[in-house]
């Protein structure tokens, strides 16, 4: 695989992932419209230049939500490389998320 391959690759990789983000935003904003009593997390997802920053935001603490926010980015072979969670009243989560190289 020449280098070119690889960076076209990657940039389609980006843009499937971006457009699932998109998705999924458009989907826990219809459930929040639907469903005001209880707030789905707000997620925010930035492109970074060797991963990705990940913002989680609930009102609520939910019970098991880090979890699920680490399974499901572990799935596709993303590493957290560094996180910053808060579990109090709320829950936050902030993690640049990418592919570790050994």
């Amino acid at each position: 695989m020449n280098k070119t391959s690889i960076i076209v690759d990657a940039s389609k990789y980006i843009q499937e992932l971006k457009q699932k983000v998109k998705r999924l935003n458009q989907d826990i904003a219809a459930s929040q419209i639907s469903n005001s009593r209880n707030p789905l997390p707000m997620v925010v997802v930035e492109t970074l230049e060797k991963g990705f920053l990940i913002n989680v935001f609930s009102d609520k603490n939910c019970s098991g939500l880090l979890v699920s926010v680490l399974e499901a980015f572990q799935e596709p072979g993303l590493d957290v490389v560094e996180a910053r969670v808060s579990c109090g009243d709320s829950f936050r989560l902030q993690a640049v998320w990418g592919e570790v190289v050994i």
